[in-house]
């Protein structure tokens, strides 16, 4: 417990890694500030696919030890389909009084180091659901692992009471007590985050290179949710009107990657996906030999839509392109990112791959660099271009380096442009998408 308490503390500090690590102050230019300028309308419709933004797939040359796009290496176990069947239909979840947060043991689920896990349950008085992917690091290398393993592992029911429900699970988004809150009266689940893998790994038993505690790894974030969902479908599925799939920073991405058979699962109903900082940017940002690294390791190829046919480049990229996917097979639900522009926690995350435009592309041994901020603003409002033309995007942009706020104060205390947050948030989860920035 202890070492979770101090990966806690290290997620404050300003040089963290930790991709779920918040900043639960909003900067000057981003916290109760109006500007002369109004928001942004949204968009006009298009016919299709857009590639408006900036989509290229970055220049520089790729590290010697870069491998190329296919199956796992030889010396990694095949994995298992991460999703065998589609059907859902498990026990449902036990029945609890509303307002209560109760832990539930899903006893196939586990966490990167194999220990059990499970999932928090928040009935409300509403048929409506909100599944939030939470956030907290990410484990590819012998620096991110070394840094944040202890915060991935062994998170259970005593984690989940001690640290979670009467702290974290009572603000911002979880709040039951704040009336601008859209989301205050409905049912929550609460999907941990102890894998390392932004919750779209599919490769149990993995070796990290160059990290040797704790081997094999079981990256198994995407697995778990096929067996959260056995419990959640059937116990929500005839019942729900509306799903909303949300996630700060690796729960952001998280969302992102599960949201198609989330989406899918609950056919029928409305299903939102509002990600907080987990920004899927193009190959010239989030560049091609760091996209296949995460595919290598987590095995990626096997949870990411087979039939997202541009999300697998032969060079390892294309995973910016599961935005567009999406938006173009639900086509009738609303989509949205928030970011802020020059997040400080994101940028080291890309940092991994590449700083600055034209450089070195996932240069050898450990490095802790950020991106630079121009280069990442570039890459946030590339994304917006691509997205913008489909009807169904919207975004959300804050001046500054902050770093996720759906789970902290900050998303009812941001305003850009005389926009709020919360409100945006709940314009979205009408329908009404829009692309806000200062």
């Amino acid at each position: 417990m202890s070492s979770r308490l101090m990966s806690m503390v290290l997620c404050a500090c300003a040089s963290s890694l930790a991709l779920g690590c918040a900043d639960d102050g909003a900067s000057s230019s981003e916290t109760g500030a109006s500007s002369e300028t109004a928001a942004d309308e949204t968009t006009t419709p298009a016919t299709g696919s857009a590639d408006a933004g900036s989509e290229d797939s970055g220049d520089g040359e790729a590290s010697d030890d870069e491998t190329e796009t296919g199956p796992p290496p030889a010396d990694m176990p095949e994995a298992p389909d991460p999703d065998p069947d589609p059907i859902y239909d498990g026990e449902p979840l036990p029945e609890a009084p509303p307002g209560e947060w109760n832990w539930i043991d899903i006893p196939e689920a586990e966490c990167i180091d194999g220990s059990p896990t499970g999932i928090g349950v928040r009935y409300g008085i509403s048929d409506e659901v909100v599944i939030f992917f939470e956030g907290g690091g990410g484990c590819f290398n012998e620096a991110t692992c070394g840094l944040f393993y202890a915060s991935f592992a062994n998170f259970d029911e005593l984690t989940f009471d001690l640290l979670w429900q009467n702290t974290v699970l009572q603000g911002g988004i979880f709040s039951t007590l704040n009336g601008d809150n859209p989301v205050r009266d409905w049912n929550f689940i609460y999907v941990p985050y102890c894998t390392g893998d932004v919750h779209a790994g599919a490769a149990p038993d993995t070796a990290v290179p160059g990290f040797a505690f704790g081997a094999p790894q079981q990256f198994v974030g995407f697995t778990n949710v096929h067996h959260f969902l056995d419990r959640i479908v059937p116990t929500f599925k005839d019942e729900t009107s509306h799903v909303l799939v949300t996630g700060i920073s690796a729960g952001g991405f998280g969302a992102a990657f599960n949201y198609d058979r989330i989406a899918d699962a609950f056919a029928g109903s409305k299903v939102t996906l509002i990600d907080d900082s987990g920004p899927p940017l193009s190959d010239a940002y989030l560049v091609p030999c760091l996209q296949q690294t995460w595919r290598d390791l987590f095995n990626l190829d096997a949870t990411i839509p087979a039939a997202c046919e541009e999300c697998f480049g032969d060079d390892g990229g294309g995973i910016g392109k599961l935005a567009n996917y999406m938006a173009n097979k639900h086509a009738d639900q609303t989509l949205g990112f928030i970011s802020a522009e020059r997040d400080l926690v994101i940028r080291t995350f890309f940092g991994y791959g590449i700083q600055n435009e034209g450089g070195e592309q996932c240069p050898p041994g450990i490095i802790e660099l950020p991106m630079n901020p121009d280069y990442f603003e570039a890459g946030i409002y590339s994304l917006r271009t691509t997205i913008s033309p489909q009807p169904n995007w919207g975004s959300y942009l804050m001046a500054g380096t902050s770093h996720t706020s759906l789970s902290f104060p900050n998303y009812y205390l941001t305003n850009v442009n005389g926009v709020r947050m919360v409100d945006w948030v709940a314009n979205m989860l009408e329908g009404q998408t829009s692309h806000v920035s200062p």
